[in-house]
């Protein structure tokens, strides 16, 4: 019986710190920045698409932590859904239609990190525009420029979470490069 509460308590203890990794994502995806020097869309996509691209940054390298990544990874995963579900219900998606709309955003979550990953890994620096374009600026015509500074972003990022330490990484208290 003790063995069956100490699992619940861990799993119990590794949602809550999945909550927290999961909002400091939302806190770094909603920096004004975003919105007002890289003319980031300040509506339901374009925030979508912010926490879509960090927690894609964010979760890989929190599932190579050796012990506890893969698990938090997942847990921080599970937070994620439940807040697009939850926010899906406030803007009115009836229990019928939630389901299809759910699998939809997990979709558009693999689809973009899976982008973003492959034109990081490869260094292919107008792919990654391209994908930035297309999914966060939602193909509108905006100043190069601002692709640009946007991809020059998550590149530093991407190059930050590589070389910050696993128990920051664990934590959730990596710092995120200033937009």
């Amino acid at each position: 019986m003790r063995a069956l509460l100490n699992f619940f308590s861990r799993a119990r203890d590794r949602s809550r710190h999945g909550a927290w990794i999961y909002n400091a994502i939302v806190d770094q995806a909603r920096r004004p920045q975003f919105y007002e020097s890289f003319d980031v869309p300040d509506t339901l996509d374009g925030r979508f698409d912010l926490i879509v691209l960090h927690a894609g940054l964010y979760l890989p390298r929190l599932k190579s932590v050796p012990g506890e990544g893969k698990g938090l990874a997942q847990a921080t995963f599970d937070q994620m859904l439940a807040n697009l579900d939850q926010n899906l219900r406030e803007l009115g998606v009836g229990d019928a239609t939630l389901p299809k709309k759910m699998k939809s955003m997990v979709q558009a979550f693999y689809g973009r990190a899976t982008a973003y990953d492959a034109a990081l890994k490869a260094g292919d620096a107008q792919g990654l525009r391209e994908a930035l374009h297309r999914n966060v600026y939602r193909g509108a015509g905006v100043p190069q420029p601002k692709i640009d500074a946007l991809a020059a972003y998550v590149r530093a990022a991407s190059e930050a979470l590589k070389a910050a330490n696993d128990t920051d990484i664990l934590a959730g208290t990596f710092a995120w490069p200033a937009p």
